[in-house]
């Protein structure tokens, strides 16, 4: 870990951590002018110099906005400090943890660079699917059924066979529920908190590489590269428990993280690495209906060969 130090007058303040400095920049305590220095550096620099390692982009635009008469934020940072700030997600800063910005701009603010990101491991991002498939469950199946059977009841009034129905009307309420997920998974993803109903109830989110938000077109892309991450044995979904950033083959493709609810916004310290309360209902409540299945396949296939028998 870098440790910086900075000049206060003739004092040498130090070691701090590049939070720190942040910290320290954002109440007003550091200047663009103030020397810093790291180990490595031949000689102190003032702070300007190192605004990019420091990842301070964003801070220092606020701060030169400031001095031509722009907002001034620094009364938010004193009030953290002496305990009168909102609680996190009631600020202004933190109207909500889902705020990966805009992409492209809009109204959104641009994504808090410089914290610690935690990304969602598989079973967080499993846990969430789980979610998301039985909240499609049912609209998929009803609009899916409707289409196919008033299309196949068209096709039998038409004198078409049995097995030309039954294989249209399978096709028809198939294609229903791809549209449907598609849709779902899209709309989104792209949306403000950047987070299906599954992955807000985990607490995670889908964002670009570098936090920004998702367009509608690269998130329909992304559920459609999640069929590619399922045609190879679902080795691309598992890669999300094996490589650096915790993903999968589908968001390798398409330069997406999925990551926890405050990653990129102003309260990091509230992200959480444990799986959490929600995630491990889900996770037993899901094995145990594997389980289910796996028992009632098993009958069934008894059943069936009594009979044959």
């Amino acid at each position: 870990m870098t440790e910086w130090y900075y000049a206060e007058g003739q004092q040498r303040q130090g070691p701090l951590e590049v939070t720190e400095i942040r910290q320290r920049f954002q109440r007003g305590q550091l200047t663009l002018d103030t020397l810093v220095w790291r180990e490595g550096m031949g000689q102190w620099a003032p702070l300007r110099q190192m605004v990019d390692e420091l990842g301070l982009q964003t801070l220092a635009d606020a701060s030169t906005s400031t001095a031509t008469g722009g907002f001034d934020l620094r009364n938010d940072y004193a009030a953290i400090d002496n305990g009168t700030a909102p609680l996190p997600g009631t600020g202004a800063l933190s109207s909500s943890p889902y705020t990966a910005p805009g992409a492209g701009g809009g109204d959104y603010s641009q994504p808090v660079q410089g914290g610690e990101v935690v990304y969602a491991g598989f079973w967080k991002r499993f846990a969430a699917y789980l979610i998301d498939y039985f909240v499609l469950l049912i609209p998929s199946g009803v609009v899916g059924g409707v289409l196919g059977f008033v299309l196949g009841a068209g096709m039998g009034a038409t004198g078409s066979g049995e097995t030309a129905v039954e294989v249209v009307t399978q096709l028809i309420s198939g294609l229903a529920g791809l549209f449907i997920a598609a849709a779902y998974y899209g709309w989104f993803h792209a949306s403000r908190g950047g987070a299906t109903l599954g992955k807000m109830a985990i607490g995670i989110k889908v964002v670009r590489g570098n936090g920004d938000r998702l367009t509608l077109g690269r998130s329909i892309g992304r559920y459609f590269a999640t069929i590619l991450s399922g045609l190879t044995l679902c080795i691309g979904y598992l890669m999300a428990a094996f490589t650096e950033r915790k993903q999968g083959l589908h968001d390798l493709i398409c330069d997406t993280v999925v990551v926890d609810r405050w990653a990129y916004t102003d309260q990091p310290q509230l992200q959480r690495r444990e799986l959490g309360t929600v995630t491990i209902v889900i996770l037993v409540l899901g094995g145990l209906l594997m389980l289910a299945g796996f028992a009632a396949i098993i009958i069934a296939v008894g059943v069936i060969a009594n009979m044959a028998s």
